[in-house]
């Protein structure tokens, strides 16, 4: 893995962004750097931080989280050539789905969950992701780990990338986790306590879904064909998101 870029920036007011370029992928090219972004919720970001949010040159915004997040929480400010969409994964609500043990098969079935009940959501973000001139573009929700994990993993696999990197760039979230835990237990508890297990980030977690998603659909790129992504749409993704060969 080239590491041209640092792959996380440092915001006083969001936690984990990162860049996430750099990794190996198809045919001996890599994954361009300061293409994509994969974030926690950007509606904290104001001053310096909103300045290097704009020194990055983000055109999209591609918010994965649903309507009554948003309305509680906000969205990222309105700004000049940068265009906001908010593609609602939907899913089985987490706090009606007891937690089992292992915890790795349990948050794979929540992502697997995703990729069923989801669908639109995610056929609208690659759609996204695929078009050049959405680029450089940012995938968020709210901590940045499972919804945007999720997204950013099937756009790392179209791109050739392995699952063993794509589980350790998910991985990457656990130690944003600290801040971002410590931020909230200070300012909004409740959406920590009692929910501690859907704060970690499990490689295995993202590799048995990757299994998983292949042995219901084949490959990754026929799940994303399934619900609605056009070879040339892959084909741009692959053509814009890759150094050339």
């Amino acid at each position: 893995m080239a590491d041209d870029y640092p792959r996380t920036l440092t915001f006083s007011s969001s936690y984990n962004f990162r860049d996430i370029g750099g990794y190996a992928g198809l045919d001996g090219r890599t994954v361009r750097w300061r293409r994509i972004f994969r974030a926690d919720s950007l509606h904290r970001l104001r001053g310096d931080d909103l300045e290097t949010f704009s020194e990055l040159g983000v055109r999209t915004v591609i918010d994965l989280r649903r309507v009554f997040e948003v309305e509680a929480h906000g969205r990222v400010p309105e700004a000049e050539g940068l265009a906001y969409h908010n593609l609602v994964i939907e899913h089985v609500d987490w706090e009606t789905v007891a937690p089992s043990l292992p915890h790795e098969r349990w948050l794979a079935d929540r992502y697997l969950n995703f990729a069923e009940d989801g669908r639109a959501g995610l056929a609208a973000a690659l759609s996204l992701i695929a078009d050049p001139d959405a680029a450089p573009a940012v995938v968020h929700c709210m901590a940045g780990k499972d919804r945007t994990g999720v997204v950013c993993a099937l756009t790392l696999s179209l791109l050739g990338v392995s699952d063993a990197d794509i589980a350790a760039d998910y991985a990457l979230t656990e130690v944003a986790m600290a801040s971002l835990t410590d931020y909230l237990m200070r300012s909004k508890p409740e959406m920590v306590q009692d929910k501690y297990h859907m704060f970690d980030c499990p490689q295995d977690a993202m590799l048995l879904f990757l299994s998983d998603l292949r042995d219901r659909h084949g490959s990754v790129e026929k799940y994303v064909r399934e619900i609605g992504i056009s070879a040339e749409q892959i084909a741009a993704l692959r053509d814009h998101l890759l150094t050339p060969g």
